[in-house]
């Protein structure tokens, strides 16, 4: 029977055959398994490395974050000065105090005819 025409169990066969026959089958050394361990070990390290950098980082920044956090919070005192207060509606409330007269007057419209 043709390899090529019977079923697929006897065409993989004839294909792990071939793969067989082109590759030569490595005969393990005495030091495989060390360094292979090896090989493992110290890709470990460089991931538990990182994880240490990642870890470091976050805390960091949770504790960069809290701080900027408790410092925003914090009351300050006002000053006199316009330049110094932190929002432009904060300046404008300062500039507009009760006593500064109004500079535009409320505007009427009448859409009524002429008599």
């Amino acid at each position: 029977m043709d390899v090529l025409h019977g079923n697929s169990d006897d065409q993989l066969d004839a294909l792990f055959r071939a793969y067989r026959h082109a590759t030569a089958a490595p005969n393990p050394s005495t030091s495989f398994m060390p360094v292979l361990w090896q090989k493992i070990e110290a890709r470990q390290n460089s991931t538990f490395s990182f994880r240490r950098m990642a870890n470091a980082l976050v805390t960091a920044a949770l504790a960069t974050s809290i701080a900027l956090g408790l410092y925003m919070s914090l009351p300050r005192a006002k000053s006199s000065n316009p330049a110094a207060y932190s929002t432009y509606v904060e300046a404008l409330a300062q500039a507009n105090t009760i006593e500064t007269p109004d500079i535009v007057a409320p505007v009427r419209l009448d859409l009524s005819e002429p008599q």
